[in-house]
């Protein structure tokens, strides 16, 4: 964005630009949000910057009335380099607060030297200072939020001790834990659960989300009613569940989380951002779906729904192989009926080492698709899901399941998929020959508007 629209944006307190920059203030060292309540400062004491890190990182600090850290997520490195991409999904799910840098660039397949100038080069600051800051706009945000124990929130994001959290929080904002805590309405607890809010940049097409999830509702693993989606989540021996209700009069999600390990809290976020996808520019990518659909303008604020994990999506995408939606769906929730781990009232997507010990002959299918469910779960114990060129060497495993589990499991924006049957069916429909390349990078949003035309 140039400083003209960046000024016209911040002076209409416009909520589709929340979150796509940030405004620092000269005289105060202060940065804020484009939606900011304070009266707005003059044009000349003010600078533009893309991130909140970039602001930060400038000298700035935080608002504490608009609070940077509950703003949408900013695009702002989007489709620069796919490495950096990973790196900073990684990052963001807790890799530095669990192992060293080296381990991190391992799981990249670079040296530890590429990663230090790649992120100095393209975020402006070391990937362990970019940690670090991330780490502390959670615990700003829970702090505001939520009523947790300060020593609680230091745990839940990744500080092992309360006086490397103080020094570290003190640093960042100037200012201590203590300083930020207010009163508020949020009540946490082990019968109440975790409660914050997480934005997203209107217009958000709540009415289509809510159709795709009802669709393909696994009873007991998600629920839906009119303003909410909820599900269940496992990470090895923890377990979870949330619930979000839109706010659509706030362009936000009040989002209620159950959580038996509180360290888990900064991936459970994220996660829930992703598969919501509370992160999108609407409008940016509205303008590209025209261009390829000759004019035609889809949905206003379509959103791209996610699901938990990339291992989720790949089974689902399995069971999901030439048969209906309806079908599909039976097909989970017989699979997920097999997790021991299931309670009376909750159920849980099994994970990969688990699936060995299942009796799979009980799901109604043939056997080589069996034997790919196999596989599959086997290869996802010890490998990652976002080498497309391993998954398509398994039995069994196509470009159209590798895609769906990238589009859907990693929420990747650019996946178009053109052997699809429903996606054919839609395109048969269209007036005119069109070109997917001109949605780029976001035709997964392209794909999911077509399977849209059939309902």
């Amino acid at each position: 964005m140039t400083p003209t629209q960046c000024q016209q944006a911040r002076l209409a307190r416009d909520l589709r630009y929340d979150g796509l920059f940030f405004t620092a203030v000269k005289t105060t060292g202060i940065y804020c949000r484009s939606i900011c309540p304070a009266p707005a400062p003059k044009e000349e004491n003010v600078e533009y910057f893309p991130s909140a890190i970039a602001a930060a990182n400038a000298g700035y600090r935080p608002c504490l009335r608009c609070r940077p850290d509950s703003a949408p997520g900013s695009p702002a490195w989007l489709g620069k380099n796919a490495t950096l991409n990973r790196a900073l999904r990684l990052i963001d799910e807790g890799a530095l607060s669990e192992q060293p840098l080296t381990h991190l660039a391992d799981r990249l397949g670079i040296t530890e030297r590429y990663l230090r100038q790649l992120f100095v080069d393209e975020v402006g600051l070391s990937p362990k200072s970019y940690s670090l800051y991330q780490q502390c706009l959670l615990a700003k945000k829970l702090l505001h939020d939520t009523r947790l124990p300060v020593t609680d929130v230091a745990m839940a994001c990744g500080f092992n001790s309360i006086r490397r959290f103080n020094d570290c929080f003190k640093q960042q904002f100037s200012l201590t834990p203590s300083q930020i805590r207010k009163q508020g309405s949020a009540i946490t607890g082990s019968e109440k659960g975790i409660v914050i809010s997480l934005a997203y940049r209107p217009p958000y097409n709540w009415e289509s989300l809510h159709r795709f999830f009802a669709s393909r509702l696994i009873p007991n693993l998600e629920w839906l009613d009119e303003h909410s989606y909820g599900r269940t989540f496992q990470y090895g021996d923890c377990v979870g569940r949330f619930t979000a209700y839109h706010l659509e009069e706030k362009a936000a999600f009040r989002v209620k989380i159950h959580l038996s390990d509180l360290s888990f809290l900064p991936r459970v976020i994220k996660t829930i951002r992703r598969c919501l996808d509370l992160d999108a520019d609407s409008a940016l990518i509205a303008q590209r779906l025209k261009q390829a659909l000759n004019g035609l303008l889809p949905d206003e604020g379509i959103r791209l729904p996610g699901i938990w994990s990339p291992f989720e999506a790949g089974i689902r995408a399995i069971l999901g192989q030439q048969v209906s939606i309806k079908a599909a769906r039976n097909l989970v929730g017989q699979f997920v009926a097999l997790n021991p781990y299931n309670q009376e009232d909750y159920r849980y997507f099994p994970a990969p080492e688990q699936v060995s010990q299942f009796d799979l002959e009980q799901l109604g299918m043939p056997q080589r698709r069996r034997e790919t469910l196999r596989q599959f779960s086997a290869f996802a114990e010890n490998n990652s899901l976002d080498d497309e060129k391993s998954l398509l060497a398994l039995p069994g495993i196509g470009p159209w399941t590798v895609n769906y589990l990238r589009m859907r499991g990693l929420s990747d924006p650019d996946i178009f998929l053109a052997g699809d049957l429903g996606v054919k069916k839609a395109l048969a429909m269209l007036p005119e020959p069109f070109d997917d390349t001109l949605a780029a990078p976001w035709r997964s949003y392209l794909t999911l508007y077509l399977w849209s035309t059939l309902s």
